[in-house]
């Protein structure tokens, strides 16, 4: 089933998710829609860039149709003009028969256009769009109008279902399908005992401080202990200088920005994950973190906290421990514990099973294929 992949930006290496549904989904018979690209299209597929330079006639009547997309549908950031028949063409030429928008907030810009040439469109909710986003009343009322202009939607996590329905936008034909990992790439190693590692950006949303923190207390007494960090932001220089002031600088290493293959071979030896993942105070949330998923299928036991999809991947004692957000205390003693456990590679050889059973990527990829087609054959 031709399928077009409306994406922000294309073609982002750190977001697996979209580009394995650009490589994948329906045997990657795909094309993207973006909203801008750098030129990198290691897929070779056809691409439609929205975001163009406005012409002259475009420009004159960009303040009606700014403010007619506005009234009907909550937003301003539709094509028109010539923009807009450009697109219709690019999926006329493509003969695309789905669209399906990664994030909500790009299903704003596609639904319309999408409705007007018969096109079925669905949107896959991820995180922001569907926890700091809805802190704006006009998202939200955009959100409530796009509803019934959907042929269904898809998110990685009940827990951003729950959001979005507490703002009032529902979905008859809503499904819950994670990113999932590729399970055959990301399996267990031999484990480095007392090895932790923590990937992802230096934001307040990932807490990379309390990680920090709780880990050298948590390994005051075992000096063997070492914490690695994959990433960069901007609270890395902090992170970096609170290492030192503690004292762990010989035990932490922070690595920066790294390739995912990098980050594949690290979870492979390592032997716990910490993530403290916390709402930030703009309302970001996780949706259902892929690097949770990718950690345990490498056969690592998870420390994290009770936020967004996190509770929905993680059973409390049998494949990791969770504490509420910002607890840090409780998150240094759960490490303690994880380290305490008499039988790690029984808790490891669980969570590798709920990957495999609940987060293989190429089973997921099928689920999503079957919830559009039953859709649109009008099965769902």
């Amino acid at each position: 089933m031709r399928t077009a992949i409306a994406t922000s930006d294309y073609h982002v290496s750190g977001e697996t998710f979209i580009n394995r549904h650009i490589a994948h989904l329906f045997g990657g018979d795909t094309v993207v829609i973006a909203g801008r690209t750098n030129g990198d299209d290691p897929y070779g597929k056809p691409v439609f860039t929205r975001r163009q330079k406005l012409g002259a006639v475009d420009l004159a009547i960009l303040p009606f149709h700014a403010t007619r997309n506005r009234l009907l549908h909550g937003t301003s950031r539709l094509p028109f003009g010539t923009g807009y028949r450009a697109l219709a063409e690019f999926l006329h030429a493509q003969k695309v028969e789905v669209i399906l928008a990664e994030f909500g907030t790009q299903a704003l810009a596609v639904a319309p256009i999408a409705n007007d040439l018969g096109i079925p469109c669905f949107s896959y909710f991820r995180g922001t769009d569907a926890s700091k986003h809805l802190r704006s009343r006009r998202i939200c009322r955009a959100y409530r109008l796009m509803m019934p202009r959907l042929a269904g939607i898809v998110s990685v996590s009940q827990f951003l279902l729950d959001n979005l329905a507490s703002v009032g936008v529902t979905h008859p034909n809503a499904h819950v399908i994670p990113s999932g990992v590729d399970v055959r790439r990301f399996a267990p190693g031999t484990k480095r005992p007392l090895s932790c590692l923590a990937v992802g950006r230096f934001v307040e949303k990932k807490a990379p401080l309390t990680t920090l923190r709780s880990f050298v207390e948590a390994t005051a007494q075992r000096p063997e202990a070492r914490l690695d960090f994959i990433g960069d932001g901007p609270l890395l220089s902090e992170a970096q200088s609170l290492a030192q002031e503690l004292g762990a600088a010989g035990r932490v290493t922070f690595h920066d920005a790294q390739p995912h293959d990098f980050v594949r071979d690290r979870l492979e030896t390592t032997q716990f994950f910490l993530q403290h993942s916390v709402t930030a105070a703009d309302g970001n949330t996780e949706g259902l973190p892929t690097a949770i998923q990718e950690a345990m299928a490498a056969g690592c036991i998870t420390v994290s906290t009770r936020h967004a999809g996190i509770p929905e991947a993680i059973e409390e004692g049998e494949t990791g421990f969770l504490v509420e957000e910002r607890d840090a205390s409780g998150f240094t003693a759960a490490i303690s514990r994880a380290m305490d456990i008499s039988d790690k590679p029984a808790m490891a050889t669980r969570a590798r099973a709920v990957a495999e059973t609940r987060f293989d990527n190429g089973r997921l990829i099928g689920t999503l294929e079957d919830a559009i087609r039953d859709t649109v054959a009008g099965r769902l």
